[in-house]
C-alpha cells in the first residue's frame, strides 16, 4: 500500500494545471468523470416551476484562442490571475482554459473587455 502522506505532500506541489491535467488523465484511464452527481428529484415532489429560478451569480472567463497577439493575451493572464509566466503561457497556449473561475459578473465582463482588447477571443460562461 502506498504511504498516503507521502502522497498528499506529492500532490499538494502541482500547479493548478498539473493537477486538472491529472485529473483528466485519471478519468480517462478509470472511465469516470470527477463531475459533481446531479441529485435527481424524489417521484411526488412539486414540479420545478413551484421554485424561482435563481439568477446566476457566478461567472467564468474562458480563453477561446489567445489572438494573433499571444504576448499581450499573457500580460493580460498574468495581471488577472497573479499566475507565473510560464503558467500564463500554458494557459495561453491551451484552448479552453478557464482565466478566472466563480467570479461576479462585473469581474467577468472587465477580465472579457481586457483579454479582447489584447486580441484573445473570451467566453463568459
Amino acid at each position: 500500500m502506498a504511504d498516503i502522506a507521502h502522497l498528499v505532500d506529492e500532490l499538494s506541489q502541482l500547479t493548478v494545471l498539473e493537477a486538472a491535467d491529472l485529473v483528466k488523465q485519471l478519468e480517462e484511464k478509470w472511465g469516470v468523470s470527477a463531475a459533481a452527481p446531479v441529485a435527481v428529484a424524489a417521484a411526488g415532489a412539486p414540479a420545478a416551476a413551484a421554485e424561482p429560478v435563481e439568477e446566476k451569480t457566478e461567472f467564468d472567463v474562458v480563453l477561446k484562442d489567445p489572438g494573433p497577439k499571444k504576448i499581450e493575451t499573457i500580460k493580460v493572464i498574468r495581471q488577472l490571475t497573479n499566475l507565473g509566466l510560464v503558467e500564463a503561457k500554458t494557459m495561453a497556449e491551451t484552448a479552453g482554459s478557464k482565466v478566472l473561475s466563480a467570479v461576479g459578473k462585473d469581474a467577468a465582463n472587465d477580465a472579457k473587455s481586457k483579454l479582447e482588447a489584447a486580441g484573445a477571443v473570451v467566453e463568459i460562461a
